[in-house]
């Protein structure tokens, strides 16, 4: 779902200190949310969360290759989440973990993430679609900043920690039939540590920003019209590896809405045309009432 506002460099920052898990027992980590204001916590905090706990016990020589997660209830922003890691398999080249988020004694979200043994093997990857360079696209502040007057949306005044420019559409197209795609390059807007989980990290964070708003682009809707979003569940496959703080274009689209829910799906490029990751997503889409 969409997370809107400018961003800056200190927002990079906070995202490092938001994935930085406290561990207070083994295998059981402690998180916080920066904004004890909001509805409910962001659903890409709590994955990118999880999966920071999930990588605190696994080799530093492994790398995730996969993980697959469910939001299970509204995460409450004002109070810290537990993260129960369980140490499923450890084997030779793979090693899975499943983590656990609690408040309140209950689990609001569950994530299973297997790690891998960096090795070589065949090589192929989809081509990177023929879209705009960044450098010459507008960020997502300038973007939105008349519809943001306009609807008077203090969530276009939120720091982001990703620079966010897409490449096809307006603010004022949203309000008709877009075609069922959008691409987005997105970045880090501060330089991150050198730490590969770390950036996997980061783009779990920031893949949750826009991928189930695709799936309200064919029905003439946007993030600033009254419709109920709420992931569901989510997958990503990292392929190759990737910087978080260089360019990656977001390709995403959505093939099917139906039953009140949104099915989107995203491949995210590097900016050398190399397939880094794909994401699947689904989730709640209920039209305004």
């Amino acid at each position: 779902m969409w997370e809107i506002g400018r961003v800056t460099q200190a927002a990079v920052d906070a995202l490092l200190n938001l994935l930085d898990l406290e561990e207070i027992e083994l295998n059981i980590f402690r998180g916080s949310s920066p904004h004890a204001d909001r509805q409910r916590v962001f659903g890409g905090q709590v994955a990118g969360q999880a999966l920071v706990a999930a990588a605190r016990t696994v080799e530093p020589e492994t790398r995730v290759h996969s993980l697959h997660a469910y939001f299970l209830r509204p995460g409450d922003a004002r109070i810290p989440i537990l993260y129960d890691v369980q140490r499923i398999r450890d084997g030779l080249s793979f090693t899975t973990r499943r983590v656990t988020a609690i408040q309140n004694g209950r689990a609001i979200f569950s994530l299973s993430a297997s790690f891998q043994v960096p090795e070589d093997g065949f090589d192929h990857s989809a081509t990177i679609p023929d879209v705009p360079s960044p450098e010459g696209l507008p960020d997502i502040k300038e973007r939105w900043a008349e519809v943001a007057a306009e609807h008077g949306d203090k969530r276009f005044e939120l720091d982001l920690p990703f620079d966010l420019r897409n490449c096809d559409w307006s603010p004022t197209d949203r309000e008709r039939e877009l075609p069922p795609y959008q691409r987005i390059w997105l970045k880090a807007t501060g330089r991150l540590p050198d730490d590969p989980v770390l950036h996997a990290c980061a783009l779990t964070y920031a893949s949750d920003m826009t991928l189930l708003d695709t799936a309200l682009l064919p029905h003439g809707l946007g993030p600033v019209d009254n419709v109920f979003m709420a992931s569901l569940d989510h997958a990503m496959w990292f392929h190759r590896p990737f910087r978080a703080d260089e360019w990656l274009l977001y390709a995403q689209d959505t093939p099917s809405a139906s039953g009140g829910r949104g099915f989107a799906r995203g491949e995210v490029f590097t900016a050398d045309g190399k397939l880094a990751v794909t994401v699947v997503q689904e989730g709640l889409v209920r039209p305004p009432r």
